[in-house]
């Protein structure tokens, strides 16, 4: 930590620059809430971000423009009195994961027997309190319960960093610099309100806050005061927590009556180009095209949908509804995505995952996610990018691969299958 000492407001900018420099060592805490892919170790660097300005002017400008956002100066100064810039939370900004967990691992901890079985006697001691927000939003009570389960096990781990310390180092020296200015900008407005003081106001190392990890602008747009104490504290009323949420899960296009969709059994000769998330059709459509529930019978309902297919053609499939999607805006990951899914499901007693997962193949890392996208193009297969992002154009690219070679094209990167493209393009030059 680089440590600002505590000062007089009138003091605090002028001594900003010697306390900027000084190094004092502090367990930090993990952070809390869901990590989508979690990763493992080890991890790859990515460059830090060198600071334009001295730490000092920074903090000027950022005073100024919260004043003529409306932010109280005296507020400013008492969040900035004992503000330390964090060397942990830089570490953890500019490293990636070379190594992500498969989606069976993901779900293995995510909606774990152990975590079912918590989070039922969790909604049972908040059912009176579930069931009426429950009924008010169209938010079924089991998502909400799983939201609260994935993101910080329910309550158990809601991040021990402090907010304002966490978003002024990722504001000041982040990767992503205006996006968190503007959520410090929010987070001193949260202070200014009244909802939570300064020293309650923790979170996770990138400044999710409560016990379902709202960012701070989510906050100021959805957070609710469900208790009619006059504040809104998603780190210690549960009725706002669960309102909060129920709040912003509807904003974010929750369609009240249907579920996330369901697990399906795919016809033999499916065409896998089709089970992508991006392409939706009509579900009598995949009705006719074959597509069964895991149960035997026809999918139900109306409206649109997608197939989902996260480990290939060996692995279950998933049909994905609307509020998949708006499950999805809460955290853009499929992974992630499915976990609450799932997570709700076994909650409200219904099964969870019933097809079996391909738990023999291995994750790729991303230096072999970069060779696979590199030999695909030597193939002339068209990738796209070589930056070890597995997306659309990487699976179209694998599918195309192997079409070539007999395999069933379902877009799924393993390790086996680097290995025929490494055979494939054995005496092919890659591109640089």
């Amino acid at each position: 930590m680089r440590t600002l000492l505590p000062l007089p407001a009138s003091a605090l900018l002028g001594a900003l620059l010697l306390a900027a420099c000084q190094t004092t060592s502090a367990q930090t805490p993990a952070a809390g809430g869901a990590s989508p892919a979690a990763a493992a170790t080890p991890t790859a660097a990515v460059p830090a971000v060198r600071p334009t300005q001295s730490f000092p002017d920074w903090l000027q400008g950022l005073r100024e423009e919260a004043t003529r956002q409306g932010i109280r100066p005296a507020t400013f100064d008492r969040a900035f009195a004992r503000v330390k810039l964090s060397d942990r939370v830089v570490e953890l900004d500019t490293s990636q994961p070379e190594f992500t967990r498969q989606v069976w691992q993901y779900l293995d901890s995510a909606a774990s027997d152990r975590r079912v079985q918590d989070g039922r006697a969790r909604m049972q001691e908040n059912a009176t309190l579930l069931r009426r927000i429950s009924e008010r939003s169209g938010v079924p009570a089991e998502i909400l319960a799983a939201f609260w389960g994935i993101e910080t096990n329910f309550g158990g781990s809601t991040g021990g960093f402090s907010v304002i310390d966490a978003l002024t180092t990722l504001a000041y020296e982040g990767r992503r610099a205006t996006y968190f200015r503007n959520e410090l900008l929010a987070a001193l407005k949260i202070l200014d309100s009244g909802d939570i003081p300064l020293e309650r106001m923790s979170g996770s190392w990138a400044g999710a806050m409560g016990q379902t990890q709202f960012m701070p602008t989510v906050f100021l747009a959805h957070a609710a005061d469900e208790d009619g104490d006059g504040r809104r504290d998603i780190w210690g009323s549960m009725p706002d927590v669960f309102a909060s949420t129920a709040a912003f899960v509807r904003a974010n296009g929750w369609r009240t009556g249907e579920r996330w969709g369901e697990e399906v059994v795919l016809p033999q000769g499916f065409p896998y180009d089709q089970a992508e998330l991006s392409i939706t059709k009509p579900i009598s459509e995949w009705r006719r095209m074959g597509v069964r529930t895991a149960a035997g019978g026809e999918p139900a309902g109306d409206g649109n949908a997608a197939i989902l297919v996260l480990a290939g053609h060996q692995g279950p499939a998933f049909l994905a509804r609307d509020n998949f999607r708006a499950i999805m805006r809460y955290n853009p990951s499929t992974s992630y995505a499915l976990a609450v899914a799932v997570l709700a499901d076994r909650l409200a007693g219904r099964p969870g995952v019933q097809g079996a997962w391909p738990r023999h193949e291995q994750p790729l890392s991303k230096t072999e996610r970069v060779e696979l996208q590199q030999r695909l193009a030597a193939l002339g297969m068209e990738p796209g990018t070589a930056d070890g992002i597995v997306g659309a154009n990487t699976r179209n690219a694998v599918r195309r691969f192997q079409a070539s070679v007999g395999a069933v094209p379902d877009g799924f990167a393993t390790k086996s299958l680097l290995d025929r493209l490494r055979q494939a393009s054995a005496n092919v030059q890659l591109p640089g």
